[in-house]
């Protein structure tokens, strides 16, 4: 990512409370470069939160959100005293001048979301006029609303619930690919599983919708169910379907001009579906069309038919909705036949082609028609610099061509003799005039002159002797036949005025239908429903999930748990289902949507509406399935742009979230987004299984903690001088967050605030990186990273890395994850997984849900946006209680634009932040109150502090019992940063003061008390401090949080009393059981029991952290000030527990230091033997004790620590025969374990002898299914 500007712009709104009018003045930058990731551009700009660079048609415009005194669905603007300026092409640099409109063409634009509306004043700040190029500098605006009679728009719910037909009776489904007349025998019937044998054909019926796809806008209609189609039976009139009786009907496949996508083919599907069904009434049949009475206006002797070549190949940039089909490197002319019978050739061919070229040169596609040279189209050049993969061009619109009944189209490409440029083919399509003659097939016709023609047309048909029949195909759901009684030329007549096609029936020319390996169709009724509970009564829903079939199990376990703890209606909807029922069979992205919006608009009263949509899978560019492990599980909608991983070529699940009528087919940048959605990356159970869990283990006891009070901020360095912004802006957040929600604390971590040290790789801040991980184990509730990033990871120093996702550990402290940079999480190529994903996907670690990026992103707009996300997450001036996505979806709808179209939310949308309730309070300092002169916090003094919990109106919570957490911490420290890269000025920033103290104590009847020494270590300039406090309740989940900024920290104790013992050290790994020289994996904790007088020093004093050196490396020490903890109510005693990370096989040994606050030391050594993680390590088996009596314990040590592991023992005599066995699953925290026992008798319960016996212990892991085993002896009293 990189800067998008510095400029510099004044802009006075002169109206600030009804902002019907106001005036503005713009100054606009000398300033042209805008960064996206690697690639750059060059526009005008102006340095504003009203600048929007619309990236999609490379406009800039001004865009602000007004707040009008009065509403109404119509308003007019008038801008006056317009002043402008002269700009050259020059200083136009890349903006595009196809889009530059002769005015300003000021409007008012108002999304609707739910039951808020958005209103903002768009206009072009530069026109191109009889005057030339010029840009506004100023202009006033007036707002008035229409005089009509049109109001403003309501919310209101529709009522049309309805039940699917699907719901009663057998159903069978088949499929075809290709649209025409498609002929049904007994024997397919058979095959398909319906019973032929006493069925009445009366009684068939056949419904479906078609192969094309479904409107992407809402405003276009289509069948909300499946449709019945009228067929032909014959032989159906004597109530029996004998063997030479069979059914014909019109089938449309997946080969249709697509205008919102510019395609022929349908995205989504390659199969069209029908269905037949036998019930109780007669099926719908073709009846014979009325033909209007009267004299023909119109003789109609020929048509207009439509072929297309085009195959879906290739995705270029491996994103978007544009396919390719033909390349050109290898072979750069290729030839295309077209079969045109009965052909015109007096009507010249109407050609249409499109064409892209991967090329650093200009390049060229030419066109011929059988020899003749028809059209050549130039293809510009890639910037280097543009970040665009690839540039399109297409045939001149009027693009004309003599045809013939076997037409050649020659493409040639031309490379300009630059080898590795490629060129590639969409499609070309040709309408050709055809004479209306029978040539022995079926053939469909329309002529497309019958839209701007009047009267009545009389199509007549030659050669038509073998032609029984023309169906008029026009309206699928009423396909009408006239009869041909073997006329060699046969007529009918059609009114005019729209354009009516139709299918000529050849008898011999009947296409044949395709079957499935499972053919019938279980009962389903989503619509009928999805609203009832279990006692059938209407129930508005909060909550929809939507799964395939395989997910569906781990879906439901995702919906009880919100059932239970959310409290809201869930449904699980399968992705088979909604195909189904809203789209005939066939995958479909508006299928989904529409389904969404069934249940949106049927809602008992707006405020019940919908709230969440969790897309429960994963998601790809590939709709189809043709690349190699493609992961397209729940499909996500693409912009049709797809020649760059800029803004324009977007991907996004928020369609699925638009819901009013002039919604749908998103082509730039939008707001009014109604439904929060979110997407779990989710690719088989077992993962599915693990991102549900890790939703449980968020809202699960084990979760609780100080780490809820904790917020990082990290911010990159200045690679190029248009970085400076991004540590000022973050700096100023963290800030921000600090007075809006202090009871937070944030942690910065600016790199540049970090020494900068060369490597092989490049400049690296290894001490920034570990800090970062540190805090991660730690744990925050929410980690806020702004800068460059990229597939792999984040910074050009490269401070995360796809590895660093997959080893983080902090189970039951995941973090909210945001990233705003570039495609750090860019899910939707399954070729290559990302950091982001991996982040997500760490099933013991990583965050709890991201809200990240998949493409690249401008810097001036993410900036800007991470700022305005912040503000709504966090509610800073209210207490808001909403979910992360659905913050995310204010945010996008506050300040819509392109950059915001690439913001994207994974995880589960109904999970909100742990944020703790307030509030815990400090009430006395050595028993005075706070109200009062306290005292100072003097070094080595001894301190007493009271505290209580209250209500919002500051009632003593009496029925509060449980523990308080209480972490102090010194002065705020002042640091600068190094200006590490010579690419910004160096600023100022504080940070949070050293933890002087952390610990525990009990909570009774809402009030706590605890003492602490204060350090030696503590800065002695006296100033305020800070104390943080966290609270649980037991027996439940509830938790408090509070803080006191008031205290003061500093001076020294001068009465202090002498101290000189030297703390108490127990070193283990993992649990106290271990013992030194034992065995770990490799990823062991380091857990050390301190216990001294007057309690431990973790206040950072020069050479006095808590520290552990790994095998003797003393310049690389592990500072483990922050992992010590008090025990409850005694500051004299408490443990620490740090995460050691991949550390190499073979025997470590560990040196610890500690001080006390009074800097007396103790250093202890522990050594441990790291064992491959790949399979299972036993060591130590043995039975204790032993010889025994009645009672037995099995202890083993082994490397699996914190996993189920399947154990059995089985005691064997000495000649082999098992007298008892014990199979149970053990999970252990440490190394060792003994929980499995034994009484000494067999497997009937009967005591067995005396003497010497053998036991088998076996071990196997339920992850890896690595197992291990060994054989020891044991001895019977």
């Amino acid at each position: 990512m990189r800067n998008l500007f510095l400029g510099t712009l004044f802009l006075l709104l002169t109206s600030v409370h009804a902002q019907n009018s106001g005036t503005f003045v713009i100054n606009w930058s000398p300033k042209t470069e805008m960064h996206f990731g690697a690639s750059t551009l060059n526009v005008p700009q102006f340095d504003s939160e009203f600048y929007l660079f619309d990236a999609s048609t490379k406009t800039v415009l001004f865009n602000q959100i007004i707040n009008l005194s009065s509403l109404s669905f119509d308003n007019n603007v008038v801008l006056t005293n317009v002043a402008y300026e002269n700009i050259s092409n020059k200083e136009l640099a890349d903006l595009s001048t196809e889009y530059i409109p002769s005015s300003p063409q000021p409007k008012i634009q108002t999304y609707n979301s739910r039951n808020e509306s958005q209103t903002f004043l768009t206009l072009s700040p530069i026109i191109k006029d009889e005057n030339g190029l010029r840009r506004i500098t100023s202009f006033t605006y007036q707002i008035t609303a229409n005089n009509n009679t049109r109001t403003a728009k309501t919310n209101r719910t529709s009522s049309f619930i309805t039940n699917s037909v699907l719901a009663n009776g057998d159903w069978y489904r088949f499929y075809i690919e290709k649209s025409g007349i498609y002929k049904i025998s007994k024997n397919f019937l058979n095959e398909l599983g319906l019973n032929t044998t006493n069925i009445d054909p009366r009684k068939i019926s056949l419904y479906g919708n078609g192969g094309r796809m479904l409107p992407l806008a809402n405003n276009i209609e289509y069948p909300s169910d499946l449709m019945q189609n009228p067929i032909q039976i014959i032989g159906e009139e004597d109530g029996k379907f004998d063997n030479e009786d069979y059914i014909l009907f019109y089938a449309e496949g997946i080969e249709n001009w697509n205008s919102e996508s510019n395609t022929n083919l349908n995205l989504y599907d390659s199969k069209s579906y029908y269905y037949l069904t036998v019930s109780a009434s007669n099926g719908k049949r073709i009846q014979q069309q009325t033909q209007p009475i009267g004299n023909s206006s119109v003789q109609i002797n020929s048509f207009d038919d439509y072929q297309f070549h085009e195959q879906d190949v290739i995705n270029i940039s491996r994103l978007g909705r544009q396919w390719f089909g033909e390349s050109f490197d290898f072979n750069p002319d290729q030839e295309f036949e077209f079969n045109f019978p009965n052909i015109d050739s007096s009507v010249p061919l109407k050609i249409r082609a499109t064409f892209a070229a991967a090329a650093f040169t200009p390049t060229s596609f030419s066109l011929s028609t059988n020899g003749q040279n028809t059209a050549t189209v130039a293809i510009a050049a890639i910037q280097p610099t543009s970040g665009v993969n690839f540039n399109v061009a297409s045939l001149p619109t009027n693009t004309r061509a003599v045809g013939s009944e076997n037409t050649k189209i020659k493409i040639s490409f031309n490379n300009n003799a630059v080898p590795g440029s490629k060129g590639y083919l969409d499609y070309i399509n040709i309408i050709a005039r055809r004479k209306l003659q029978g040539y022995g097939k079926q053939f469909r016709f329309q002529y497309d002159l019958a839209s701007s023609s009047t009267g009545i047309g009389q199509y007549t048909i030659t050669n038509a002797a073998g032609i029984s029949e023309v169906w008029d195909i026009t309206d699928l759901a009423s396909v009408t036949k006239i009869e041909n009684n073997k006329q060699d030329s046969f007529s009918f007549q059609s009114e005019m005025g729209s354009i009516k096609k139709y299918v000529a029936i050849e008898p011999q020319d009947f296409y044949s239908p395709l079957k499935e390996n499972r053919s019938k169709i279980t009962n389903q009724n989503i619509k009928g429903t999805i609203f009832k509970n279990n006692q059938g009564q209407f129930t508005d829903i909060d909550y929809v999930i939507i799964s395939p079939n395989s997910l569906a199990t781990q879906a439901e376990k995702l919906a009880n748990f919100h059932r239970s703890y959310s409290k809201l209606n869930v449904k699980v909807i399968t992705t088979e289902n909604i195909y189904q029922e809203f789209s005939s069979g066939k995958q479909d992205i508006a299928a989904i949507r529409n389904c969404i919006k069934y249940i949106y608009d049927n809602a008992s009263t707006p405020d019940k509406k919908l709230r969440y949509v969790n897309l429960f899978g994963d998601a790809s560019y590939d709709y189809k399935n043709r690349i190699s492990n493609n992961n397209n599980i729940v499909p996500i909608y693409h912009a049709l742009n797809s020649n760059s991983i800029g803004e324009s070529c977007f991907a996004s699940d928020d369609f699925y979230g638009l819901m009013d009528t002039n919604e749908g087919n998103v082509v730039s940048f939008f707001g009014g987004i109604d439904i929060t959605v979110g997407r779990m990356l989710v690719n088989n159970p077992l993962q599915a299984n693990e991102m549900v869990d890790k939703v449980l283990q968020y809202h699960d006891i084990k979760s609780l903690g100080n780490w809820r009070n904790n917020v990082v901020i990290i911010t990159d360095d200045s690679d190029i001088p248009s970085d400076a912004s991004l540590q000022d802006r973050q700096n100023k957040l963290a800030d921000l967050i600090s007075t809006k929600k202090p009871f937070f604390n944030v942690n910065k971590i600016i790199l540049d605030s970090y020494s900068q040290e060369a490597s092989a790789g490049g400049f690296r801040y290894p001490k920034a990186r570990t800090d970062i991980f540190n805090a991660f184990e730690k744990g925050a509730l929410i980690f806020n990273y702004l800068g460059h990033g990229g597939e792999d990871g984040l910074a050009a120093e490269r401070i995360w890395e796809k590895s660093d996702s997959q080893n983080l550990n902090n189970q039951y402290k995941y973090p909210l994850f945001i990233t705003i940079t570039c495609e750090f999480s860019r899910f939707d190529n399954p070729s290559r997984p990302t950091a982001g994903e991996y982040t997500y996907w760490n099933p013991k670690g990583g965050a709890i849900a991201m809200i990240t990026t998949i493409r690249e992103i401008s810097q001036f707009n993410g900036e800007n946006f991470n700022d305005r996300l912040s503000a709504i997450l966090l509610s800073y001036d209210s207490n808001q209680d909403i979910s992360i996505a659905d913050a995310l979806r204010i945010a996008k709808n506050n300040n819509p634009n392109s950059s915001t179209n690439v913001v994207f939310y994974i995880g589960d949308p109904a999970i909100k932040l742990a944020i703790p309730k307030p509030k815990i309070r400090l009430t006395k300092v050595n028993d005075i109150p706070v109200s009062q002169q306290i005292d100072d916090f003097k070094s080595l003094a001894r301190i007493k502090l009271s505290g209580e919990l209250v209500d919002e109106n500051d009632n003593l919570l009496t029925d509060y019992n449980g523990d308080v957490a209480t972490a102090i911490f010194d002065k705020n420290i002042e640091r600068t940063t190094f200006n590490n890269d010579n690419n910004s000025p160096a600023i100022n920033f504080s940070t949070l003061g050293e933890t002087i103290f952390r610990g525990n104590a009990s909570v009774k009847n809402g009030l706590f008390e605890f003492n602490f020494v204060v350090p030696r270590d503590i800065r002695i300039p006296l100033n305020k401090g800070r104390i943080s406090f966290y609270s649980t309740k037991s027996g439940t989940i509830e938790n408090q949080t509070g803080y006191n900024t008031t205290i003061k920290i500093g001076g020294i104790n001068e009465n202090a009393a002498q101290d000189n013992i030297s703390p108490k050290v127990k070193l283990y790994m993992n649990d106290e059981t271990f013992v030194s020289g034992g065995i770990t994996n490799s990823s062991p904790f380091l857990l050390a029991v301190l216990e001294d007088e007057n309690g431990i020093n973790t206040a950072s004093g020069i050479g006095h952290d808590i520290t552990a050196v790994l095998d003797g490396d003393v310049s690389n020490p592990f500072v483990l000030n922050d992992y010590y903890q008090t025990n409850t109510n005694d500051f004299t005693k408490g443990t620490l527990r740090f995460p050691l990370r991949n550390i190499a096989p073979g025997l470590h040994t560990i040196t610890f230091k500690v001080w006390d606050v009074y800097n007396n030391p103790s250093t202890v050594e522990i050594q441990f033997l790291v064992v491959s993680d790949e399979g299972i390590t036993l060591t130590h088996v043995l039975n204790y004790p032993n010889p025994f009596v009645n009672y037995t314990e099995f202890w083993f040590t082994h490397n699996k620590p914190f996993e189920p592991l399947e154990v059995q023992v089985q005691v064997l005599t000495v000649t082999g025969k098992v007298v008892w066995s014990k199979n149970q699953i053990v999970t252990t925290e440490g190394f060792l374990s003994r929980d499995i026992v034994w009484d000494g008798r067999d497997d009937f319960g009967d005591k067995i002898g005396k003497g010497v016996y053998i036991y088998k212990l076996t071990v196997k892991s339920s992850l890896s299914n690595k197992k291990a085993e060994k054989f020891e002896k044991l001895v019977i009293l």
